[in-house]
């Protein structure tokens, strides 16, 4: 996947404050973990471990991150029947945002087709074909809560919209009847941040 977010906000101890760095954009990777919450279903599903990689340019503000993420187990009953599927997060375009300079706040946009697979309904595989996909990305708009920093990390979180989805098979119906729709949550925990070696040694 990739759920991708961001981070940032410069520190009057950190060398992107001295003023001859601050014009270079920063490059920092965040170990990844989080959660997402569907709404229709009333399923949650692990995110992570998964990586952040982010760039900042700390005079205008301006952030851009790509978010890795491996596929998301989920599990849920319909209709009191088990269901588990795995849920893969497919970053369409580079994850934009933008940080307060002054107090570190961020605001995140990120483009994301959920794609199912591995669908089990009482334990009996059910086909949905290599292509069975939200029709157009969900739109996640993510904000760091507080206490986030820069380089020691924290949350982010929002909510967020699932389109409906198509070419699932036989599938389709049933799977557009339980998971797309509105109030979805996610929450994206960073761990501290690395400069990246390439980074570092500039």
């Amino acid at each position: 996947m990739a759920p991708a977010l961001v981070t940032g906000t410069a520190h009057a101890d950190s060398p992107q404050a001295d003023a001859g760095a601050a014009a270079a954009p920063v490059r920092l990777d965040y170990p990844l973990n989080g959660t997402t919450h569907l709404a229709g279903p009333g399923s949650d599903l692990t995110l992570g471990p998964g990586t952040l990689k982010t760039s900042a340019d700390l005079t205008t503000g301006e952030l851009t991150a790509e978010t890795r993420l491996p596929d998301a187990p989920g599990s849920f009953k319909a209709l009191g029947i088990p269901v588990t599927v795995t849920t893969e997060f497919i970053e369409e375009e580079p994850t934009t945002g933008t940080l307060d300079l002054k107090t570190g706040a961020v605001a995140t946009t990120s483009h994301l087709t959920l794609r199912l697979k591995n669908l089990k309904v009482a334990g009996i595989p059910t086909p949905v074909g290599p292509r069975c996909k939200t029709r157009t990305p969900a739109v996640i708009d993510l904000e760091s809560e507080e206490g986030f920093n820069v380089f020691s990390g924290g949350k982010l979180s929002g909510t967020y919209t699932i389109p409906t989805f198509e070419h699932c098979l036989l599938a389709t119906p049933v799977i557009n009847s339980m998971v797309p729709g509105e109030g979805n949550t996610l929450t994206l925990t960073l761990g501290k941040a690395a400069q990246p070696p390439a980074a570092a040694a500039r």
